[in-house]
């Protein structure tokens, strides 16, 4: 059993608990997390193009986002993985991961589920500060619907870029602090579609893009690029737009 870590300025008790009880629903595609297995594969998509550009050589071989397995040789961590959906995805890439979470339950799930899909992730109950003090160095880290849910922002994403070696990347996704956004992903996800828990989401912890970019240039890196996140209802499908006023990712590279 996986114990709870020491939480540090950053976590958010309450979060911690709220996405601990979500247990095995975390693999139920039409469960609470339904959200998350339809944008997945948006995230993927967009992830293996980023790292193959921007991280673009395994030896003397050119990365192409198309290969099976086009992630290979690339050290990545997912700081807050929940179950595992995105961390399975980019092991199956080829990529060598690492994957965290303060939340106990969420870790148990997601080392059973790794060990029937036959996939080796380093599955730990930890936080990004506790990381910090191994040194590690991470070819790309990753804090994917996370930030809205700690309460220090720039704490949080200052550990996360000290994870990242020279010249990795930061890729951070979550949602801007805007009217569309309170209507959308609280009054439309959380209490119309009911896509998610009521109470998942606080919106005065939304990060606009700006708050984003200027807390990890504080943290040493260099802004490279901010992608929308846009749901198409009449496909159910998630997709990249050039929209930021909902949902949006942004990555950043360490000089």
């Amino acid at each position: 059993m996986a114990r709870r870590p020491a939480r540090d300025s950053s976590v958010d008790a309450a979060e911690i608990d709220r996405f601990d009880r979500i247990g095995e629903d975390w693999w139920n595609p039409t469960g609470s997390m339904r959200a998350l297995h339809r944008m997945n594969p948006v995230r993927v998509t967009y992830l293996r193009e980023l790292l193959c550009r921007r991280l673009p050589r395994e030896g003397d071989i050119r990365r192409n986002p198309q290969a099976e397995q086009p992630l290979t040789g690339l050290k990545i961590l997912d700081i807050g993985c929940g179950g595992g959906l995105l961390a399975e995805a980019l092991a199956a890439c080829g990529a060598a991961m690492t994957a965290i979470d303060p939340a106990p339950q969420n870790i148990e799930i997601a080392r059973r589920h790794a060990e029937t899909s036959g996939l080796a992730i380093d599955y730990r109950c930890a936080t990004a500060d506790a990381l910090v003090a191994e040194e590690p160095a991470f070819d790309a880290v990753l804090a994917m619907e996370v930030v809205e849910h700690v309460r220090d922002v720039q704490g949080f994403l200052r550990d996360a870029a000290a994870l990242v070696r020279p010249g990795g990347i930061l890729a951070v996704a979550t949602l801007n602090r805007t009217a569309k956004s309170y209507a959308l992903a609280i009054v439309g996800a959380e209490y119309v579609l009911r896509w998610v828990e009521r109470g998942t989401h606080d919106w005065q912890h939304f990060v606009r893009p700006d708050e984003l970019a200027r807390a990890l240039r504080a943290a040493g890196l260099d802004i490279l690029e901010t992608k929308g996140v846009g749901y198409n209802p009449l496909t159910r499908r998630w997709r990249l737009e050039t929209a930021l006023d909902v949902n949006y990712m942004m990555a950043a590279q360490r000089p």
